[in-house]
């Protein structure tokens, strides 16, 4: 009979662990792709698009994809190692996944983009990063924010 009780708690609790993941997930995506959005708007990310070669209505599509895998990710790995992230404020701790995150996007897709500018590959290798390091932070705050109220 105990066995059953504690199978039950574990499937209550998985399913708890589920419905945040989604949650948090949705919401930095959504975060991700808003702020991507609003950069999209000014003239030097039409430059930037430009000179990478970058289709406008395709890149928007991709900003909402890849901003649910970041979440999803940022969200996992925030559920699952919430104690063991050196502070105590969840969007602290968010944003400090979110920190690994862009460095992590930074050395494998920034980098080897740059190789494909014709020229001032480090003015747009920097101007990617900016792109990022804002996203990803809108990301981390939203998922942190939520998290607190949860």
């Amino acid at each position: 009979m105990d066995t059953r009780a504690t199978e039950l708690n574990k499937r209550e609790r998985s399913q708890e662990i589920s419905k945040k993941l989604y949650k948090l997930t949705i919401v930095g995506g959504a975060a991700f792709w808003a702020t991507n959005f609003a950069i999209s708007l000014t003239p030097i990310a039409a430059e930037y698009r430009a000179a990478l070669s970058i289709s406008y209505l395709p890149m928007i599509v991709e900003s909402l994809i890849g901003g649910l895998i970041i979440g999803f990710f940022v969200s996992y790995f925030l559920l699952r190692f919430f104690d063991k992230i050196p502070t105590k404020d969840p969007i602290l701790k968010s944003v400090i996944l979110s920190l690994i995150v862009l460095i992590i996007v930074a050395i494998l897709l920034q980098g080897p983009a740059g190789f494909l500018t014709p020229s001032d590959a480090l003015r747009y290798f920097l101007i990617g990063t900016l792109f990022n390091v804002l996203r990803i932070l809108a990301l981390g705050i939203a998922i942190g924010y939520l998290y607190k109220r949860l």
